[in-house]
């Protein structure tokens, strides 16, 4: 949604003009144009192909290639319907300079990944191709730009690439059968009454993926495919005149059609009265509600729409914190809703509420939804609302702002897509914060009140409502609901009461420890430190931002020294506790207090350990761990939040395993554990009641009151000087009493020998597969190198021979990985959905591609492919705070030697086929796998 981007714009550079050289006043004239970033190169060549180009080194030595066409599913014709998105796919199914699937085998070739990285997309009004590639190699940076011209206008169109990928697209369509769909089929001609957007879904139709002939989508890609519809973008470590000199010889020649089909925008008609739709389904694991007010679409051009715009967000930010607190009651209205304002589809915006209830609380759910945007809409919001809001909009801008000369070249580049297809403004963040920072506080609150007396009445508004059809639960018909909401707009309803909070979270500090010890780990360049109170903390300084640093803590035992009686107690306990909030602060009183601050934070308690994690600002790094402490120290003990906690949480319960999706996974990970009655499978509604609130924490408390016990991380871009008096007074304070816990190994294990199931849910003729290989084996960093490796490799090759050569699969995943605890042992898992009748065909391929590998090995092009997206892959982790987080808690955990932190790399220069051979005859035994397959029922 275009206010919601606005909070979320992290990724603009500097724009330097005249108008921002000065503060910008709030009596400016805010009829002047928006300004364009001058740091993106913009430009239209005489064939009327638009180009986006910006340097930008992060990542370094890549850049993000992205093809886009302002046409999609809208412009089919009914012998046409989903073959803009089949269009897309043929994108890598043949092009003048790549043959067949030459293009795929290329770019994994230079460590480029089909699905992660090579994508694309199809829309109702756009088509996307993305293609991120190494820009530090001349040769393949000129392939990358052959290949956005070969889509642009030389796919081939092979017409036995075409019959082959039609398999292919099924299976996508497949994947999109259910309950879910089912019910959109029966709403979305109600939400878009009298609208091409009602039958125009890209996915198109089976019986027309079947049988379309080929120079029907041969014409629609002549008609549509044309320069002056299309944008070249390109975001990287690239030089942009040479960069922009390559565009214009290449795309220059494109050329558009001698008599150019109309280039049509449909319209979305109003209406007077309010249209709902009730629909259920059997399989529905969800009860929700959405109450949709259509509106006219309106541009942002000049700084007055931008400051409209800000006005849009603050109003639907509030309304969102008051939702948030009345999910908290002990009897909460819905499990989770939201509201906002954006674009419904290219020529209609939306105001819309939307929310998760229970599946006999519709009434309730709705009803408060409707009385919530009523009492908006009648009293307005409170000072204290926008002040606190109003600094979280700026607090998110300067962190923005911060970020600027780090912000990632894919983020950009999503920006200039959008600017290119629906006109977003791309001003640059210095631009955009110094006009929030000014203008922002000017906007008055009668301003942002105004706001729902337009957006909320009785025309263009629909209702649609969606859930189980079960026994026991009647959903209201049409007429009904239009009296919930007579009955809820005319209700009496009392202004909003904004509750007085503290300002802090702690009012003094407490005594501090001291660090006892520090050593240096010279290998991964971080610091370890040991606290008075034998505490842990290993602390990494980066610059990879400006404006982030991540926290993880972790201590042995978790769950798994509780007996089964006290199961769901210790698994939600944690969750019990944050729900209820620390000292006599709530949820509610937590976020007020921390508005217009950068701090995350929470407690954790999983199988083996427990923990804390979060994220903070250099700035609001004290804040963070001011909360830490109060979590270890004083967690709030609360019955309402908890009957809440346990009352959402029933309600999201209530019809899951109606659910295929949700049945197959619970009934998989039940045979993975051989239905041991600690294996990890989803709680049930009766489970939530085993849950004791007193026990619930006592056990959070025995699993947090001694910090001896626990390892802290903190990566990210802090001053190590300024933050360990920060550590000592609020990690070296916390209570200690010298204990050493470990965890317990529970006895879970997966069934020996081969294990064949067939389970039988749902009536859509699809199928899931998994194949698992398990057993227990030493860990070894080596050979779970290797066993990794291997799963690239399969995937890879099941990719050609599942979906590309047997047209059986949309996708399709092999892992394989090894772990240290709770007890040594590997898996390797296939998983893969297709038809039910392809099932025994694709499940065979699956293990002759395996024997093949244990038989003859791997070829050197295919070794290639796994090592170059390796080592481009693992360069960028380097570089990223998220990745050195997780290594170094994993290292930690696992007792791992930090010296050989960079064992990887030598791993990755002496991989051999040997290796991945070797693997596959170790670790993929045929006497011992478990094979789950989920089928329709019969």
């Amino acid at each position: 949604m275009r206010t919601i981007r606005i909070l979320c714009i992290l990724f603009f550079s500097f724009f330097i003009t005249s108008i921002q050289a000065q503060k910008i006043a709030v009596e400016l004239d805010l009829n002047i144009p928006l300004p364009v970033d001058s740091n993106v190169r913009i430009g239209k060549l005489d064939n009327g192909l638009t180009y986006y180009i910006r340097k930008n080194a992060k990542p370094e030595n890549k850049v993000e290639l992205r093809l886009v066409l302002d046409a999609g599913s809208m412009l089919e014709d009914e012998s046409q319907r989903g073959l803009a998105h089949f269009l897309e796919h043929m994108a890598f199914n043949g092009t003048k300079n790549f043959e067949k699937n030459e293009l795929v085998n290329y770019l994994q070739s230079v460590g480029v990944k089909f699905g992660a990285d090579l994508n694309a997309y199809t829309s109702f009004d756009e088509t996307v191709y993305i293609l991120p590639i190494p820009s530090d190699d001349e040769e393949i940076l000129n392939k990358g730009l052959t290949v956005l011209e070969d889509w642009a206008q030389n796919m081939l169109l092979d017409e036995e690439e075409i019959d082959k990928e039609r398999g292919v697209v099924i299976e996508e369509w497949r994947l999109g059968q259910g309950a879910d769909q089912r019910m959109r089929d029966q709403w979305f001609p109600v939400m878009f009454k009298d609208s091409r957007y009602a039958d125009r879904l890209p996915i198109g139709t089976k019986e027309t993926l079947e049988t379309f002939k080929y120079n029907t989508l041969r014409q629609f890609y002549k008609d549509w495919y044309r320069p002056n519809l299309m944008a070249v973008i390109a975001v990287g470590d690239i030089d942009p005149d040479v960069m922009e000199q390559k565009i214009k010889e290449r795309f220059g020649r494109l050329t558009n059609p001698k008599k150019p089909k109309e280039r049509t925008f449909y319209k979305v008609p109003d209406h007077d009265e309010t249209l709902t739709s009730v629909v259920t389904d059997k399989e529905a694991a969800f009860t929700r509600i959405q109450l949709v007010y259509k509106k006219d679409n309106k541009p942002t051009e000049t700084l007055a729409d931008f400051k409209r715009d800000m006005t849009y967000l603050l109003y639907t930010g509030m309304l969102n914190q008051r939702l948030d607190e009345l999910k908290r009651a002990a009897e909460p209205p819905f499990i989770y809703a939201n509201t906002g304002f954006g674009s419904m589809v290219r020529t209609k915006d939306n105001y819309t509420s939307f929310a998760v209830v229970g599946a006999d609380g519709i009434k309730k759910g709705l009803m408060t939804l409707v009385i919530e945007n009523e009492r908006a809409k009648r009293f307005g919001f409170t000072k204290g609302e926008l002040e606190r809001f109003k600094k979280i909009v700026i607090n998110s801008l300067e962190k923005a702002m911060k970020e600027a000369d780090k912000t990632e070249s894919e983020d950009y580049a999503d920006e200039y897509i959008r600017n290119f297809l629906s006109a977003e403004p791309i001003p640059g963040i210095d631009f955009e914060y110094n006009f929030y920072k000014d203008v922002l506080p000017s906007i008055s609150l009668n301003e942002v009140n105004q706001l729902g007396k337009q957006w909320i009445g009785k025309t263009n508004r629909v209702v649609v409502i969606t859930g189980p059809e079960k026994e026991g639960i009647t959903m209201p018909t049409e007429e009904q609901v239009n009296k919930m909401i007579r009955e809820a707009t005319l209700a009496h309803i009392e202004p909003y009461e904004d509750k007085l909070i503290p300002t802090s979270l702690m009012e003094a500090q407490p005594q501090p420890g001291k660090v006892t010890e520090t050593k240096t780990l010279k290998t991964v360049e971080a610091t370890e430190l040991i606290l008075s109170n034998g505490l842990k903390v290993v602390l990494k300084s980066t610059d990879f931002k400006n404006d982030e640093i991540f926290m993880e803590a972790f201590s042995y035992g978790g769950e798994s020294l509780y007996e089964l009686t006290d199961e769901q107690t210790a698994a939600n306990a944690a969750s019990v506790i944050a729900e209820g909030g620390v000292k006599d602060l709530s949820p509610t009183d937590i976020r007020k207090v921390l508005s217009g601050k950068t701090v995350n934070a929470g407690p954790y308690i999983n199988r083996l350990s427990e923990g804390v994690s979060g994220s903070t600002s250099p700035e609001d790094i004290e804040i963070m761990l001011q909360l830490v402490h109060l979590y270890f120290t004083s967690p709030r003990k609360d019955r309402e939040s908890f009957e809440s906690f346990k009352s959402k949480n029933a309600m999201l319960l209530q019809n899951l395993m109606a659910n295929p999706q949700f049945f197959y996974t619970d009934q998989l990970s039940k045979i993975m554990t051989d239905d041991h009655p600690r294996g990890e499978r989803f709680p049930t509604p009766e489970d939530l009641e085993k849950i004791d609130f007193n026990r619930a924490h006592e056990i959070y408390k025995e699993r947090f009151q001694d910090a001896a016990d626990f390892t802290f991380f903190f990566v990210g871009s802090f001053d190590q000087e300024k933050l360990v008096p920060l550590l000592e007074a609020y990690l070296g304070s916390l209570p200690s009493i010298g204990s050493k816990e470990e965890w317990r190994d529970l006895g879970v294990r997966p069934p020996k020998g081969v294990v064949n199931k067939v389970l039988n849910k749902g009536t859509d003729q699809k199928s899931d597969v998994t194949v698992v290989f398990t057993g227990e084996k030493t860990y070894a960093k080596k050979e779970n190198y290797h066993l990794r490796s291997l799963g690239e490799h399969l995937t890879n090759r099941l990719i050609e021979v599942l979906r590309e050569d047997k047209s059986g699969v949309y996708g399709v995943n092999a892992q394989g990985s090894a772990s240290k605890y709770p007890y040594e042992n590997y898996s390797f898992v296939v998983s893969f959905s297709c038809g039910p009748e392809n099932v025994d065909e694709l499940v065979k391929a699956v293990f002759d591609e395996i024997d093949k590998i244990k038989e003859d090995g791997i070829s050197a092009e295919d070794l290639t492919k796994i090592t170059e997206t390796q080592k481009r892959d693992r360069k960028d982790r380097l570089k990223e705070n998220k990745f050195w987080i997780s290594a170094l808690k994993s290292y930690y955990f696992n007792g791992t030697d930090l010296d050989t932190f960079y064992e990887y790399e030598e791993q990755m220069k002496k991989l051999a086929a040997k290796d991945i051979q070797n693997a596959a005859r170790e670790y993929l035994k045929e006497d011992a796998y478990i094979k789950v397959i989920l089928m329709p029922e019969e």
